[in-house]
């Protein structure tokens, strides 16, 4: 019988996440695509906390104009910035189950501009 399109990002999300994992060093970068929205978060999975977060529907980013590849591009920069007012700047990517392509390796690259290393 075959896997629903969400049964298997499941099951793709939980064999990344044996893998990656965020500790206070270097935290998890997590992303959430979707059909609409983008949406990242910084996660130290040891104590459980998110320490940074953005959206394409924060004020700044939902009033620009742009693709939805451009938007998450901006996404990934007002992470990185914010995550850098917090002290992180070495995280591991998480992609969530998604293709390392399109929106997500938009943001990722907006990431690494803004000054994350991962």
């Amino acid at each position: 019988m075959a896997l629903t399109k969400t049964q298997r990002r499941q099951r793709i999300k939980n064999r990344i996440r044996k893998i990656v994992s965020g500790t206070g060093t270097q935290p998890r970068l997590s992303v959430f695509r979707s059909n609409k929205e983008i949406y990242a978060q910084i996660v130290d999975d040891v104590t459980g906390k998110t320490i940074s977060a953005a959206s394409s529907r924060d004020k700044d980013i939902s009033s620009a104009k742009g693709t939805k590849t451009e938007v998450a591009a901006m996404v990934g920069k007002s992470l990185a910035e914010k995550s850098i007012k917090a002290g992180v700047e070495k995280i591991s990517f998480d992609r969530g189950g998604y293709l390392y392509h399109g929106r997500v390796k938009s943001l990722a690259e907006g990431a690494r501009e803004a000054g994350l290393k991962f």
